[in-house]
């Protein structure tokens, strides 16, 4: 590879820094790096941080300076160009961003050695009708989430698959998540691990009303819809949806969320030959 950018989260404090390091160092090997240092979100529902239009023609890859959130906008905000994208992690747990900001050095190293390889990751895409009655849709790379809106209460939730009634949820919310997004928050609500390169939708309910509650795997090929309830205090619509816990989209009361596996796909670059399992046991310890 000859030619990069840099997608860095300012609100961690050594970012700045870290990039200024990255492009240094680049341009040192005779290579081409561009910096976006911003990295924050404008004020529209519909805005991205990073705008694809922006990145010169000539860039082959993406490194992302944050965490895991960091790369999850970054795959959702340039997935339509295909770019092969590097976590670096500058945060906590990293699960997605393997690389450390200790191991930047030789990692780029093995980047202009074209040592590397490519995983692709299955995204969901997500439509729903909004209180306004327009039609909006997104993307999601981890999960779409539908949960109450407004004051304290539980929401009634009818689910369907390929239009046919599967099962009804008096519940906090839906968890509709990828393979990838099964070791977030799908996984804190009792959901199951699922390796990263399965292509599958899981169905998780949020403290449901029952006894037993289990995740339901569905396969990729799929459309899952979910009906919200009407509201039982008022207001315009009773439950929302999160893509990534980024975007929200508002259902109007009655309405479905149609939900299937989208057509497009995250491309990460993996620099460790680690296996899954040997990653799960260490992140997750």
């Amino acid at each position: 590879m000859n030619c990069f950018y840099v997608i860095s989260n300012q609100s961690k404090e050594t970012a700045g820094k870290q990039a200024d390091f990255i492009k240094y160092y680049l341009e040192q090997k005779g290579k081409i790096c561009y910096l976006q240092h911003d990295g924050v979100k404008p004020e529209s529902d519909f805005s991205r941080y990073t705008d694809a239009t922006k990145i010169p023609k000539d860039v082959e890859c993406i490194i992302a300076l944050g965490g895991d959130g960091t790369l999850l906008h970054a795959s959702r905000d340039l997935v339509d160009t295909s770019l092969p994208i590097l976590g670096i992690n500058l945060g906590t747990l990293g699960y997605l961003a393997e690389i450390e900001h200790t191991n930047i050095a030789p990692t780029l190293d093995r980047l202009i050695a074209d040592d590397y390889l490519i995983e692709n990751r299955m995204m969901l895409w997500g439509s729903v009708v909004t209180a306004s009655g327009e039609r909006s849709e997104d993307i999601a790379l981890n999960d779409i989430v539908i949960s109450r809106r407004g004051r304290l209460r539980v929401v009634d939730f009818n689910v369907y698959v390929d239009d046919e009634f599967l099962c009804s949820y008096r519940a906090d919310g839906i968890i509709v998540s990828t393979p990838t997004g099964s070791t977030g928050y799908s996984l804190s609500a009792g959901g199951p691990i699922v390796s990263p390169d399965a292509s599958l939708i899981l169905l998780t309910a949020i403290a449901p009303h029952t006894l037993i509650s289990r995740t339901i795997v569905l396969p990729d090929h799929v459309v899952v819809s979910v009906e919200t309830g009407p509201a039982r205090f008022g207001g315009e619509g009773s439950a929302e949806a999160f893509f990534d816990g980024d975007t929200c989209l508002v259902p109007g009361a009655g309405e479905r969320i149609l939900i299937r596996k989208s057509e497009k796909t995250a491309r990460f670059i993996k620099m460790n030959h680690t296996s899954f399992v040997t990653n799960l046991r260490k992140k997750l310890k």
